[in-house]
This record gives structure tokens, sequence and C-alpha cells, in this order.
């Protein structure tokens, strides 16, 4: 029986466990393999001879004065032939004998054992592996177990379940794969390490391994949003402002990356600069698309709108809407993405229900209102300026927390928003004329010296419409001034503008007549002296 102890020893060692584990597993089985021979309700307790090396069963049982129940229980006489110093109240272990075991008994006994340590195993795995979640290990393609693969760690085995792996990768027995730790199962049919190719976790720990500024915390990785086998997005800002963090990942011409690509059999990985900037973040995280505006509908719920240009919306969006999944699993907002002429299509339908109620109270806040001040309105239903401007001094106190000063600041500042309007048409009035060409002004400067010298000589009337005066004036003068230039022609003597009394301000109409009567006069003036001539 001394190999059952070396046996121990050695399962002991070859599977991680405590040889006390093992050793309590096997008096156990040897317990249940002795109920189940002797078909008895005693009570049974199995030892380990140090001398022998045996397991050795004993039945214990109650040293009494009088036997009530013979199976657990001894009269002081039978028990002082087992035991000289036998006394009553004590315990005395009478051996049973194991040879009597059969085929079955050690069949049960086999059967504990194997469950003993197993359980003692996956209690020991549990402990080892419970907190190294997303670490990476080597591991060595071990067999096939349906669509899962069975990897060995060296000290125990891992699983890699059909949703841990990549679409694009297959193995075969032998192969060394790297794979991070997705966690442990306690219990159940596939207990024991979980091993992911699938988890964002692998490109972060693959790019730690391969760049020296993310080890050693120069470049932190922020996020990292996957689907394994196709592409994947990674967030990286520096702490130093003098390390490229996106130049880092990539290296010398995209060295660094390329091995990592390698390792995960071709999968596209995109490299984007962390922003704190929610708006900022969204739009390198939907690269290579170029956007043209980001809003953000709901900053509690993470929720944002994306425009994006007609012609850059299918690779905003990505196939089957890959790039626009993968954009808001890295930045963790929820991403409505339209284009330019779908969102113009949504305004113009909005337009008939949209209702102009007039300038909102924040509008006030330009003209010296205290934000504080705009939201006790707001918080007290006063909405727009029109219904701020008709309450009186008396309700506008009413409101908690608006006393005098307040008042006057908020008549201040209403006061200031419609003296904009007042001056924008005092600038723009209503009768305002276009400006006038040189020639209109200078015919409005001649009507006028004209109108004066009349009204100075008494010819016109000043109540006479200026149409009436400017037409009176040139009839009557071209006739009382036709006859003193005919008969002043006639001498031979040219007419002079200045003989002509009250023609210095005549209008140009009248001017361009005696001028033409100049021209004409000083052609008669020749053709006389020419006549004389001859």
């Amino acid at each position: 029986m001394a190999s059952i102890y070396q046996s121990i020893e050695i399962l002991s060692k070859e599977k991680g466990i405590d040889p006390q584990i093992v050793l309590d597993a096997v008096k156990d089985a040897m317990l249940a393999a002795a109920r189940k021979h002797f078909r008895s309700t005693e009570d049974l307790v199995a030892d380990l001879d140090e001398t022998t090396g045996n397991i050795q069963i004993y039945s214990l049982k109650q040293v009494v004065e009088a036997v009530e129940d013979p199976v657990k229980q001894i009269s002081l006489s039978a028990a002082r032939k087992l035991d000289q110093e036998a006394e009553i109240g004590n315990e005395i272990r009478i051996a049973k004998p194991t040879e009597a075991l059969g085929r079955i008994s050690a069949q049960t006994a086999k059967q504990v054992i194997l469950q003993k340590v197993r359980e003692a195993e996956r209690d020991t795995v549990f402990s080892e592996f419970q907190g190294r979640q997303g670490e990476l290990v080597n591991c060595v393609i071990k067999r096939l177990e349906g669509q899962d693969y069975i990897a060995d760690m060296g000290k125990t085995e891992a699983r890699l379940p059909k949703k841990e792996q990549s679409r694009i990768e297959n193995f075969s027995v032998g192969d060394r794969v790297r794979c991070v730790i997705k966690g442990v199962e306690r219990g159940g049919k596939n207990s024991g390490v979980i091993v992911s190719r699938a988890a964002p976790e692998l490109v972060m720990r693959l790019f730690e391994q391969e760049v020296p500024e993310i080890y050693d915390n120069t470049v932190a990785i922020k996020a990292c949003a996957r689907e394994a086998g196709e592409r994947t997005k990674i967030a990286v800002a520096s702490r130093d402002r003098d390390v490229d963090s996106v130049g880092a990942c990539v290296g010398m011409k995209g060295m660094r990356v390329q091995s990592i690509i390698r390792e995960l059999r071709g999968e596209k990985i995109d490299i984007i600069e962390y922003s704190d900037d929610p708006v900022q973040y969204a739009t390198k995280a939907l690269s290579p698309a170029k956007i043209s505006r980001v809003t953000i509908i709901d900053a509690g719920e993470k929720h944002m709108e994306v425009v994006v240009d007609d012609l850059q919306l299918s690779l905003a969006i990505g196939k089957r809407g890959q790039n626009v999944r993968l954009a808001a699993k890295l930045i963790g907002w929820k991403i409505d993405i339209k284009s330019e002429e779908e969102k113009r299509r949504e305004l113009e339908a909005r337009m008939p229900d949209m209702v102009i109620s007039g300038a909102p109270v924040s509008v006030l806040i330009d003209y010296a209102l205290d934000e504080g001040i705009v939201e006790q309105l707001v918080g007290a239903g006063i909405g727009t300026v029109e219904r701020l401007g008709s309450m009186t001094p008396e309700e506008l106190e009413s409101i908690p927390g608006i006393d005098e000063n307040t008042v006057e600041q908020i008549q201040a500042a209403v006061v200031a928003y419609y003296n904009q309007y007042d001056a924008e048409q005092a600038g723009s009035p209503e009768d305002e004329r276009a400006p006038a060409d040189a020639e209109s002004i200078e015919e409005a400067i001649d009507e006028s010296t004209l109108r004066d010298q009349m009204e100075g000589n008494g010819d016109l009337e000043t109540t006479t419409a200026f149409e009436s005066i400017e037409t009176g004036v040139l009839e009557r003068d071209i006739a009382t001034h036709e006859a003193a230039l005919l008969e002043e022609s006639d001498e031979g003597e040219v007419l002079d503008l200045g003989r002509v009394e009250g023609l210095s301000g005549a209008p140009s109409a009248l001017r361009n007549f005696v001028q033409s009567e100049n021209i004409r006069e000083d052609d008669q003036s020749d053709t006389i002296e020419k006549s004389g001539h001859e």
C-alpha cells in the first residue's frame, strides 16, 4: 500500500495541487467504497497508516454502560478487550477489513478520487487565473472538440470557443497562437480557462508589445473597438507633447502596425488620435470619411448627429455599416449619420410646423443680462422677450429670486434690445430716395435759384406749383426777350447773357435757347459784314 502514497505525490505534482487534497480525496473514496460494501450505518473513518503507508478503515463506537444501539455503541467490558484504558464516554476505533472490498468498491473509489482531483484542479486554476483577464498568453493547439479548440497553456488546458475565434483564422494541431485570457469558468461542462482571439484586448496587448512608447506609458491606449477579422479602430493619446501618438504606433514605414496586422491575418487597423472634445473625437473616429458638421443632440444620453457630404455618405457608413458602428463603440456615443441632401429634406419637411413665437429670453444675455437671471425667468415660464416686456415691475418681483435691482437690470436689457431696431429704422427711413445724378442736381440748383430770383422781383407767387413756375417763366421770358434779341441782332451786336436781367439763374433749357440765339446772331453778323464788303 506504500505505492498508493507515492502515487498521490506524483498525481499532485502533475496536476499542480496540494497532496493533502489528493489524500483527502482518496480517504473519501475509501469510505464511500466501504459503506457500499458493508451496507451499514456505522460511523466510518479513514486514516493513513504512516508506518505501512496503508489507508485503513475504522468503525467508531461510543463506550456506554448499557448498550441501546449496538451499531454505534459498545459496552465497557467489550471496549476494554480492545483497549485496556477504555472508559465510559470514550470512542473506540474498530478496524474494518479492507481486503474484503471487491472490484465494484474499487471502481467506486476510483471515480470518487478522480472527481475530487478534478474539483481540486478547477479550484486551483480558478484561483490562479481569476485576476488575469485580458492578459496575453502563448498557447499550443492540442485538439479540436467540435468547433472549439483546446489549447495547452503549460500547467493547464484552455478552451478557445467558436465565438472567440476570428472568422478568417484556422488552426491545426500543434500551431502556436497568442491569445488573451477572456475569463475562467469554475463549474459546468466547459469549466476552466477561456481564451480569445476576437477580443479587442488582444489588439491592445499586441500594441503594448510592439510599441515601446505604450509599454513605458508615454503613449496611452484610450479605447479600442473591434470586429475580429475585418476592422479595428484604436484611439491613442500622448502624455508627451513632443511624441506623436499615432506616428509611434505606426512606426517607421509602418513596420510596427504591419507586424500586428500579420499576427491578425491581415485585419485592417485604424489608428486615431484621442480627444476630450466629443465633436473632434467623432470626426476623427469616422475617418477616412470627411465630416461636414457634428451636432450634439443630447449630451446626457450621449447622442449626436453627424452630417456628411452626399459623396462621403457611403464611406462614412462603411460596408454593412461597419465604419459608423465601430466609431460609435469607440467613442461611446450614439451616432445618427445623414447626408446634406437628407438633412435639407428633413428641414424642409419641418418648416411648416415651425412657428416663430418671438425672440427667446436668452438673447438678452448679449445685452448684459446675467445667465442666472435668464434661467430664473425661463423657470418661471417666461420664454420670450415680448412676454417679458409686457410684464409690470410688480409681476416681475413676484418671481422667486427677482428683486428690485434685478427688475432694473431686466428693464435695461429689454430697452437695449428694442433700441437696436429703432436705430435700424432711423438709419433707413421709408421716404429715402435714390441719389441723384449730376445733371439732376444741376437742374435742381438752377430751378431753386430761378425761383428765388422770381420771388425776389415779385414776378411770381410763392404759392404757385413748381411745374407752373417753370412753364410760365420759359414762355414769358422767351417771348419778352425774343424782341430784344432780334432788335440788337439787327445792329450786329452779340447778345450778352449778363445783360439779360433775370436770366443769370435760368434753367438749362432757357440758357440753351439763349446760346442758340447767340450762335444765330453771330452767323447773321458775319453775313452782313460780308455783304457790305462786297
